[in-house]
């Protein structure tokens, strides 16, 4: 397929804003958030510029991770509403000119599932084999070293069938055997009928988590001062490299399988998200060619680590590893704590590093996911452990206070309960980002908001930063600068990741963007930046 032909497909570029949905809106007063209330505040992400929405998990379940653990796949949770209400929330988004993307977790069910009802029930049922059943080592111990990443082992003894099951997350989250295809059959099932129902793509959790090593192999440690990408230090899954347990090549066949269902339907896009040692050439291959995923994304920019050499050498890595493949970048989502704050070492103020991490964002090669509450600046909120909801951060408190921080209700308005909804939510509301409310910040044009608004709307403008492809310049101390080729044109984007001003000298000649209204000046040659700003400059025709 020509260059000219992939820039038609909308999802090049595009801008995909996420909605963690118990916490954007609540339209009945129940405390949590639901699908009529996205509905009800879709033209704020559409007045945004994004041109789609990706919805984290909304279907039957029983909870225990939040709706990561499905027990309908084909219906909605009643906290969240009805299919009706889903309907009209793809209605409505379509009217707006958005694209609806869902979140679908095909890794594992929840133990509340049919499918796991059944099959722990005996040794030979008709679904016996849909999930990962081991017998136990002879000293009853678990048949492999596998660790789950919620803490402790992957392996959970069942005593009706005298077999353990495994979970990669929490006991009640038992893994699907992908091994046997008429669980692959059955999960290309979901996903057609959600395809059918109208939505435009997926975002696929954990997809290198679908197949194991079918010889229960042990995972040998990492090497001496190395951890497991994205994990908590203090979480002893990542002292494993995780060879057998995950991101095994069979997955690829089950990836060819999905996209050939999606190429059945117009522009419709599969992005996973990849958590794995070997992140970069992971994303190479599940990328690769016209058969697997459209796009993907890693965990690199999702950690504390912020200095301009870590990102300089992110972009490195990226490039030499996987410069061919086509990713999805983000800086924050449900499971991570929010990036202005999670970034504080950068010093200066909260909003000068909402600014910089926007500009940053939207000038990376690929599309990009921006978590609700990004567009405020809103920094992580404080849960007390009294009111903690995550079983993640439960079980490893203090040291790892959970994701809850990042959850909690959007503030619409500076009320008290931040216009979320008429009970007390499910998480408080952060009396620190009411003045950081949509309703503070709407009309204010020296906003956070107001940036984000611009910066996309100029972006817009630019086919280098949507279509071109990336050459990363020198590391420097507090720049990180790379270039951006397209159709003739070379764009700089230049990003001072330091609290001091910074200096760099520009080779021949360049114009000076206002798109960033970032402050940086361009005189005789040498572009000068103010502590943590970003600057674009058109340089002379470059390669194409």
């Amino acid at each position: 397929m020509n260059s000219n032909k992939h820039n038609e497909q909308w999802w090049r570029g595009a801008v995909i804003y996420q909605i963690y949905p118990r916490s954007y809106q609540d339209s009945n007063g129940d405390g949590i958030g639901d699908l009529p209330g996205i509905t009800r505040r879709l033209p704020h992400v559409a007045a945004l510029g994004a041109e789609a929405i990706w919805i984290s998990p909304f279907f039957t379940s029983p909870m225990a991770d939040f709706g990561y653990d499905v027990s309908d796949y084909c219906d909605v949770d009643p906290m969240f509403g009805t299919l009706a209400d889903f309907d009209a929330l793809i209605a409505r988004a379509h009217e707006l000119g958005l694209k609806v993307l869902i979140d679908l977790v095909l890794s594992h069910t929840s133990d509340q599932h049919p499918w796991f009802a059944e099959s722990r029930a005996s040794r030979d049922n008709a679904r016996a084999d849909w999930y990962v059943w081991a017998d136990a080592k002879a000293d009853g111990t678990p048949p492999s070293n596998w660790l789950s990443l919620f803490g402790g082992s992957a392996w959970q003894w069942d005593a009706r069938r005298q077999q353990y099951y495994l979970h990669n997350f929490l006991a009640s989250q038992p893994d699907l055997n992908f091994h046997c295809p008429a669980v692959q059959d059955a999960l290309l099932d979901v996903a057609r009928f959600w395809l059918e129902r109208g939505v435009d793509g997926f975002r696929l959790d954990t997809v290198n988590f679908y197949t194991h090593d079918a010889l229960l192999r042990d995972n040998p440690p990492q090497p001496a001062g190395e951890f497991a990408a994205g994990v908590p230090r203090n979480n002893p899954y990542a002292f494993q490299r995780h060879l057998y347990d995950k991101t095994q090549p069979e997955n690829l066949l089950f990836l060819n399988r999905l996209r050939a269902l999606c190429d059945q339907f117009d522009d419709r896009v599969a992005i996973g998200e990849i958590g794995d040692d070997r992140q970069y050439p992971t994303l190479a291959d599940y990328t690769r060619g016209d058969d697997r995923l459209h796009m993907a994304y890693v965990f690199t920019l999702l950690t504390e680590a912020c200095a301009p050499a870590y990102l300089h050498a992110v972009l490195a890595d990226y490039l030499a590893q996987a410069g061919d493949a086509y990713v999805c970048w983000s800086l924050g989502n449900h499971d991570v704590p929010r990036v202005v704050s999670r970034w504080a070492e950068l010093g200066g103020s909260a909003e000068q590093r909402a600014r910089l991490c926007a500009a940053f964002l939207l000038a990376l090669p690929g599309a990009l996911c921006l978590y609700q509450g990004e567009e405020l600046g809103l920094p992580e909120a404080e849960v007390p452990y009294e009111l903690l909801q995550d079983p993640y951060g439960k079980v490893l408190w203090p040291e790892y206070k959970g994701r809850d921080g990042c959850r909690t209700p959007l503030p619409w308005s500076d009320e008290t309960d931040g216009g979320f909804g008429s009970a007390i939510p499910w998480l408080p509301v952060s009396a620190e980002q009411l003045p950081l409310a949509v309703e503070r910040q709407q009309h204010d044009t020296a906003s956070t908001l107001a940036f984000w608004r611009h910066f996309i709307g100029w972006r817009a403008t630019q086919p280098a930063l949507r279509y071109g492809r990336m050459r990363l310049l020198d590391a420097h101390q507090q720049i990180v600068g790379f270039e951006r080729h397209y159709r003739g044109e070379t764009l700089a984007c230049l990003f001072n990741f330091s609290a001091r001003p910074a200096t760099l000298p520009l080779a021949g000649h360049g114009q000076l963007l206002d798109g960033s209204g970032l402050a940086a000046t361009l005189e005789a040659g040498e572009l000068t930046l103010p502590p943590l700003s970003a600057a674009f400059v058109r340089l002379t025709a470059g390669e194409a």
